[in-house]
């Protein structure tokens, strides 16, 4: 164990100590909420000026009301309308091609923003089209559709003698909380983006330690065998000493920087007093965290020992990240029915176990005995899979030149 353990202390040292891993440390978590935070601040942010928008009214009755909505409702900081908006024709008798070819052209020149045409009236099923340049403004989409719909509204209302103010008051706002009730009966608040988020930041978590430091697991090994130094690495220790000293000292380093992570956003959540989920779900999450990482560095040992090329190594390594992508791709419909079959059996896939229970914990706690079940799976599958990366990696470190294939592999752990 000695030995393992001076391997694990060399491994941990030579790289703690480096620029990169100390600038990549503070980089990544400010790359990771300027990845969260930015695009909502960038898509939310208010006009600076305001914007010419028009509108082609072939029932002639909505498009004066239109524009007394948009423009009066919507103001910028220094109190001008953010919309201003011109009723460039009512009547029917106008050519509708003539009039579009007339008003995109003033789009491309930079007259409007964007315009409207509306085909039908108030008493009808209204088809609306908005023709701009870009279609990226959905704050200014949301708001054309809902002061157009009011004024329908309100048209519909006058026609059958409803007063418009009363229709107003019929109009109910409703704010509904949302309120997460434990299988005891216990009541939580519950916001889905803190509870998306915090699925979602354990995932990407996860993934950016196993890539990065089951990457430097297997560029270790390849290193050593290039420059003939693990030749004299296994004279003076074991290969399972050696093996075992470099998971220890390489999961050390990725916990630091995860420790480093933890507490930053912690201080945060404090700071700001924002609570993303209750004591005991953190606590599952950090046991399959760990479970989840001490099984995958098994198997980027057990992949990385035969290969003996940087390319080789980039291939095979590219395919296991592929695999920790599947439930981030599957986050949406995995959080909207966490209890359906096909997310119960990912659940028991060993690959998978750790980031599915990361998706269902926050949402929906699993059952007592889906717990314990999946902690058991994980905790034999790291024991197999050790027992036979030390198996790959006894033979493995010291093989050079071509790459054995499959069923050498298997061989080699039937005979370790």
């Amino acid at each position: 164990m000695k030995k393992a353990l001076a391997v694990a202390r060399w491994e941990y040292l030579e790289r703690v100590k480096t620029k990169a891993f100390i600038i990549g440390l503070f980089l990544t978590p400010i790359i990771m909420i300027s990845m969260m935070v930015l695009p909502t601040l960038l898509a939310t942010q208010e006009d600076s000026s305001t914007k010419a928008i028009g509108i082609i009214d072939r029932t002639g009755e909505l498009a004066r009301p239109f524009a007394e909505k948009m423009e009066s409702r919507y103001t910028l900081k220094n109190g001008l309308p953010n919309y201003l908006v011109q009723v460039i024709a009512g009547g029917r008798n106008d050519s509708l091609e003539v009039l579009i070819r007339e008003t995109d052209q003033r789009i491309r020149n930079g007259e409007l923003e964007g315009y409207c045409i509306v085909r039908g009236g108030a008493a009808s099923d209204t088809l609306v089209d908005y023709r701009s340049l870009s279609l990226g403004d959905f704050i200014l989409l949301s708001r054309v559709e809902e002061n157009l719909r009011a004024v329908i509204s309100e048209k519909r209302a006058a026609a059958r003698g409803v007063s418009p103010l009363l229709l107003k008051e019929l109009q109910v706002r409703l704010d509904l909380k949302s309120v997460k009730l434990s299988k005891t009966g216990k009541e939580e608040e519950g916001d889905f983006i803190k509870i998306f988020l915090s699925a979602y930041i354990f995932m990407m978590m996860l993934f950016m330690l196993i890539v990065g430091s089951g990457q430097a697991l297997v560029r270790s090994v390849i290193e050593e065998k290039s420059n003939r130094i693990v030749e004299v690495l296994v004279s003076s220790c074991s290969p399972t000493q050696l093996m075992a000293g470099k998971v220890l000292g390489l999961s050390a380093l990725g916990f630091t920087q995860i420790g480093v992570w933890a507490f930053l956003g912690i201080v945060g959540t404090i700071q700001f007093g924002v609570q993303v989920m209750p004591p005991w779900s953190a606590l599952l999450l950090i046991v399959y965290f760990i479970l989840g990482y001490l099984f995958y560095a098994g198997v980027f040992i057990a992949a990385g020992s035969p290969l003996s090329t940087e390319q080789a190594a980039q291939q095979v390594t590219s395919y296991l990240v592929l695999v920790l992508l599947i439930p981030i791709v599957i986050a949406f419909p995995a959080m909207k029915n966490p209890d359906a079959g096909w997310i119960r059996i990912m659940t028991f896939v060993p690959f998978l176990t750790p980031t599915m229970m990361a998706l269902r914990i926050p949402i929906q706690m699993p059952a007592a005995w889906e717990i314990l079940a999946t902690v058991l799976l994980m905790i034999v599958s790291i024991w197999g899979i050790m027992v036979a990366a030390g198996r790959i990696f006894r033979v493995g470190i010291l093989m050079t030149g071509k790459a054995p294939n499959i069923a050498e592999i298997f061989r080699w752990i039937k005979t370790g």
